[in-house]
């Protein structure tokens, strides 16, 4: 076995080797997009591993540092050095896009002695601090089990004695403190980062691989049809930091609406932040107006390659983006999860566009169920109890559950349910499963409930900041209003609205299924062209 290094190669690399992330990444660095240089474990080191295969770990561990020499050498910094440190992701990479499902660790090399190193290399004590913490909480969560709560109560606990309302606020000197309360937690645990960058890289690759046959992934293949994957490639990749600076930031970006099915760019990010501040949903990103007034030169340049990639792939596209300094690098690009109604409007747009042709148009809608395709929405809405940001377009009505397992009680009695939680996570995919609708407190439309409900065709509001979920109690407050378990209320996705009770519905059909109506019939035969299927199973790859 061996590494595959991004960009480097006289031919396109396949998904089924060196999974999506990793296939996409190798095209935009040869068409030029700013990419940070990575290399790639393929899916076979996965396979080798978790089949015990004689060997295959220490094999894992030689490429490893045969990639990481590479990555040294095309940045000029060194794993774990005191003066010019390297610090690399590693994430996760299926040959199907599986968001949220499977492991990353970011800041790895993040040691005593290469947190020493960037305040040397910097002059900004926080900002290394700041990985460094990062490293203790995603290597305590991922690579050791430990509960992330136990990171917060410490975090909470300093935050009240600096009397500050969120990390973000911390300076240099409370972080480094941070830091030795987070190292404390793990003593108390039995638990250590090793202070050597390479077993950090090593364990940090072995959780990914893992992660693999975790209840979630294995939960997740099942629901997508994906069951037949073999296994996950990881990505070692040169980090770029968007916690650097006010300069700095991370988000997500979709080239079209995901939601609606829109012309128009949906951005969602977060000012001296990571990537994993905005994915994860525990707090709630700025819009497209305010990158564009902190940070407009790379505000500007992420417009235009929205739509360069658009056209590339051919495809409406979801990337992940972080800001260095002022300097845009793109992480990742794959095509955009939808709703249904998304979908057909993409369709229609993108070949109307010269984008693809009809025949290409009609394949992508051949597995979505015409059902899905009409709309509902409230008859005489009213006003609502709360607002927040529609982040998955339609509306359910339902009975309100306030966790995953809930939820799927409450739908095997035969009501539909509606999910509302704090946020979400990966853990709460058979929660989304079984819920018709989704509500969360805090979080973006490119957070992973946003996501995954697009995905799952379920309407869904997330920083619906009037919610207020108390765990464990079966009762939450929504607006002002007492929420108990089993109450119903209506989720409208389409306006960012929820509403107590069992408002009436109606259901409407999108004028967009005339015009593929006008292309089935001009393609003569369903069987050739593809089209719209009714009673096939409503999903987007």
């Amino acid at each position: 076995m061996t590494i595959v290094r991004l960009g480097q190669g006289d031919t396109a690399l396949a998904p089924e080797t060196v999974g999506a992330k990793a296939a996409n990444l190798d095209r935009l660095i040869r068409m030029g997009v700013p990419v940070p240089p990575a290399f790639v474990l393929p899916i076979a080191h996965c396979v080798a591993v978790l089949a015990g295969a004689p060997g295959a770990e220490a094999a894992m561990r030689d490429d490893l540092a045969a990639g990481i020499a590479w990555l040294e050498e095309a940045t000029g910094r060194r794993f774990g050095d005191r003066r010019r440190p390297l610090l690399v992701s590693v994430r996760s990479g299926a040959a199907r896009s599986m968001p949220g499902m499977l492991e990353t660790v970011l800041d790895v090399g993040a040691t005593t002695t290469a947190t020493r190193g960037l305040v040397r290399a910097t002059g900004n004590p926080r900002f290394a601090f700041d990985c460094r913490r990062r490293l203790l909480e995603s290597y305590g969560e991922t690579v050791l089990g430990l509960d992330r709560a136990s990171f917060a109560a410490r975090r909470d606990e300093l935050m009240r004695a600096e009397g500050v309302a969120s990390e973000r606020d911390l300076d240099g000197d409370a972080l480094e403190r941070l830091v030795r309360a987070y190292e404390d937690v793990l003593g108390r645990a039995d638990m250590t980062v090793p202070d050597d960058p390479a077993a950090q890289l090593a364990a940090a690759a072995l959780a990914v691989f893992r992660s693999w046959t975790s209840a979630r992934a294995v939960a997740y293949r099942g629901l997508e049809g994906l069951d037949a994957l073999r296994g996950v490639a990881v990505t070692v990749q040169a980090m770029v930091f968007g916690n650097r600076s006010l300069r700095s930031g991370a988000g997500v970006a979709f080239s079209r609406d995901p939601s609606t099915g829109a012309a128009e760019p949906v951005i969602e990010m977060l000012i001296a932040a990571q990537g994993e501040d905005v994915v994860s949903g525990r707090r709630t990103p700025h819009g497209e107006a305010a990158f564009a007034a902190a940070l407009p030169e790379a505000a500007a340049r992420l417009g235009t390659l929205l739509g360069q990639l658009e056209r590339a792939f051919g495809d409406v596209q979801d990337i992940e983006f972080t800001v260095e300094d002022g300097a845009l690098w793109i992480l990742q690009t794959r095509a955009a999860k939808r709703t249904p109604m998304a979908a057909l409007r993409f369709a229609v747009d993108l070949a109307e566009g010269g984008v693809i042709d009809t025949a290409e148009a009609l394949r992508r809608l051949a597995d979505i169920d015409e059902a899905a395709l009409i709309r509902t929405r409230l008859a005489e809405p009213g006003e609502p109890a709360a607002r927040g940001i529609a982040a998955a377009g339609g509306v359910a009505v339902g009975r309100a559950a306030f966790d995953a397992d809930s939820a799927v009680a409450l739908a095997a009695t035969g009501d539909p349910v509606i999910l509302l939680r704090p946020d979400t996570s990966p853990s709460d995919v058979a929660g989304f499963a079984a819920a018709a609708g989704i509500v969360t407190a805090i979080g973006g439309r490119t957070a992973h409930a946003a996501l995954v409900a697009r995905q799952m065709a379920k309407p869904c509001v997330v920083g619906c900041a009037a919610l207020v979920v108390s765990p464990g109690s079966g009762r939450a407050t929504l607006g002002g209003a007492v929420l108990r378990e089993g109450d119903w209320l209506a989720v409208d996705g389409d306006e960012g609205a929820v509403h107590l009770g069992t408002p009436r519905t109606v259901v409407e059909r999108p004028p967009e299924l005339d015009r593929i109506a006008a292309w089935r019939a001009g393609a003569g035969s369903l069987a050739v062209a593809g089209g719209i299927a009714p009673g096939s199973v409503a999903r987007r790859a």
